[in-house]
């Protein structure tokens, strides 16, 4: 066959298989909306919330089903919503859900460089009722939900998740490689290349604490996340800030390690020291040579 006539053919089954994703979208909205209840979770952070808070100021959600951490497969389709989260607020709340423990959550989140919420559904039926648990065992997908004036809450559509849907680009791409995306298995790690994995936090010391936070909320435009006695989160482009109340106005990095025993004992070696002691797999770490860090173990589970 011609090029000319392969290219033909390629054009007519892409505009069939559009029509075709037009036609399965309109069926999936056929199904009648289903009311559900103001499920309760906790946030990564290990804060309180519910469905009816998730949707924040927007009548429309998207409730990511995630299986947490062990899964790579997972963790690929997140790290490709992230760079599209910024376009989808715009239009409608975005929440990221899995059964995983906040603590775990919040630090693979940190790990990374996740800036969309997160929320646990753990000790919850959320995912047996959404039809993405079955026998104990979760399933990836989507669920789209939207709230009346009177704070009812309306399951929409939903989809599943898996190789070579319209939800993760990687499949499509390695499809158009000689070798296609047979035997493609993602990374659990953002970079091999080192066993350090440089989160999205970032804490500083200022002086004049208070005015400092007013400085960064109205000055620079930072969005206040949390604020304590002497430390108060702020975000900014997908990067958290922990100001904290401090003349020594020293800058912290944060890294997260896999085997902390192997890593600090290498660091303390290269003459490293350690400055302040959270747990015995969290430590605040001075090098030699001028930067300063907190270190912890990724939790597992």
């Amino acid at each position: 066959m011609k090029i000319q006539d392969l290219q033909v053919e390629i054009d007519l089954l892409e505009n069939e298989i559009l029509e075709k994703k037009r036609q399965l979208t309109a069926l999936r909205k056929a199904i009648p909306e289903q009311k559900v209840e103001n499920y309760p979770f906790v946030t990564s952070n290990g804060e309180p919330t519910s469905l009816l808070k998730l949707f924040g100021e927007k009548d429309e959600l998207i409730v990511i089903h995630n299986m947490g951490r062990g899964c790579s497969y997972c963790t690929m389709w997140a790290d490709e919503f992230n760079g599209v989260y910024h376009h989808i607020r715009n239009k409608a709340a975005f929440v990221l859900s899995t059964p995983d423990a906040p603590g775990v959550q919040e630090d693979l989140a940190a790990e990374r460089g996740w800036v969309f919420p997160i929320v646990s559904t753990k000790d919850t039926t959320f995912k047996i009722d959404m039809g993405f648990e079955v026998d104990g065992n979760c399933q990836p997908g989507v669920t789209t939900f939207r709230k009346d004036l009177d704070g009812s809450i309306y399951q929409v559509a939903k989809a599943r998740f898996g190789p070579g849907d319209d939800y993760c680009s990687v499949w499509h791409l390695l499809d158009l490689l000689p070798t296609g995306s047979e035997n493609f298995q993602p990374a659990k790690k953002l970079n091999n290349q080192t066993p350090y994995q440089l989160t999205n936090y970032i804490a500083f010391e200022v002086d004049h604490y208070e005015n400092a936070i007013k400085f960064y909320e109205n000055t620079i435009g930072m969005k206040l996340e949390k604020k304590y006695e002497n430390e108060t989160k702020f975000s900014l482009n997908g990067t958290y800030f922990f100001i904290a109340n401090n003349p020594d106005k020293n800058v912290y990095f944060e890294f997260a390690v896999d085997h902390f025993d192997h890593i600090i004992g290498k660091l303390i070696d290269a003459g490293c020291h350690i400055t302040k002691v959270y747990h015995d797999k969290s430590v605040m770490i001075s090098d030699p040579y001028g930067i300063k860090f907190h270190l912890f173990e990724t939790k597992k589970n």
